[in-house]
């Protein structure tokens, strides 16, 4: 029998490019959305194109109550669960100062709450299996460095980046191994660069010299659930093409 995974909005982006990655190296995939339904049924039609078998739910990760039973559902419909990808994600750009609760909870409730309901549904069924599993959580940057303005967003990312963390070392002893991979700049939606060559955008501020592609992130996170990534747990993978590095060029040029 093929391994079964989801992932968490994958109408498009990073959590679109896993979902294909995911479904070529044999998995079929759960595609969830929250506002592009179109997006995702191309998305499923992707994964059945690269072998695997797929279904479709509407995620919405602000009605917190309705999530473990999505993550369920789509683990019946598709026979089981070996993997999660928590990548559905928001965030807001506002002074700490102007911040409204409403959307400090709308950014935490999607970006870390609602990832921990999703994490606990589908690690709940892995330890019932007995097969072991993999979850990796999709954060930032931020969750390791701040940034102006993302109070919400930073909060939410490195919580769940110390969650990664819990979840490893209590999830181990059932084989499940739990990891972060914390993007920088990439190519989507979300940064203004989707559908654009990130080869043909510069970025002086970034070592490697230009945003990443979604499939770069996705390759990682095909990597972390494989077998060969049996022996990887509690850790950040940072795919930034350098940028944390650049807190110690800016060092060094204080410095001379």
């Amino acid at each position: 029998m093929g391994r079964v995974a989801i992932v968490t909005g994958s109408d498009s982006g990073i959590g679109e490019a896993a979902a294909i990655a995911l479904a070529e190296a044999g998995c079929d995939v759960g595609v969830t959305w929250h506002q592009d339904e179109d997006g995702a049924s191309e998305t499923a039609a992707a994964v059945r194109a690269a072998g695997g078998k797929a279904a479709v739910a509407r995620l919405d990760l602000t009605r917190l109550d309705e999530a473990a039973g999505v993550v369920d559902g789509l683990a019946a419909e598709l026979g089981g669960l070996d993997v999660l990808v928590n990548n559905a994600g928001t965030g807001i750009a506002t002074p700490f100062l102007d911040q409204t609760l409403e959307d400090w909870q709308r950014v935490v409730d999607t970006d870390l709450t609602g990832a921990f309901v999703c994490a606990q549904a589908a690690a709940r069924r892995m330890v019932a299996a007995g097969r072991g599993g993999r979850i990796v959580n999709v954060t930032s940057v931020h969750e390791h460095v701040p940034l102006e303005g993302a109070a919400a967003y930073c909060a939410a990312k490195g919580g769940l980046g110390l969650l990664t963390k819990v979840m490893a070392l209590e999830l181990a002893g059932h084989g499940i191994t739990v990891n972060s991979v914390a993007p920088g700049e990439i190519a989507t939606a979300m940064t203004g660069n989707e559908d654009t060559d990130p080869r043909t955008v510069e970025r002086p501020g970034i070592p490697l010299g230009r945003p990443g592609h979604a499939r770069e992130i996705a390759a990682a996170v095909a990597w972390l659930a494989s077998e060969e990534a049996s022996y990887a747990t509690g850790a950040s993978f940072v795919v930034d093409g350098g940028l944390l590095l650049m807190a110690a060029k800016a060092n060094a040029d204080t410095a001379s």
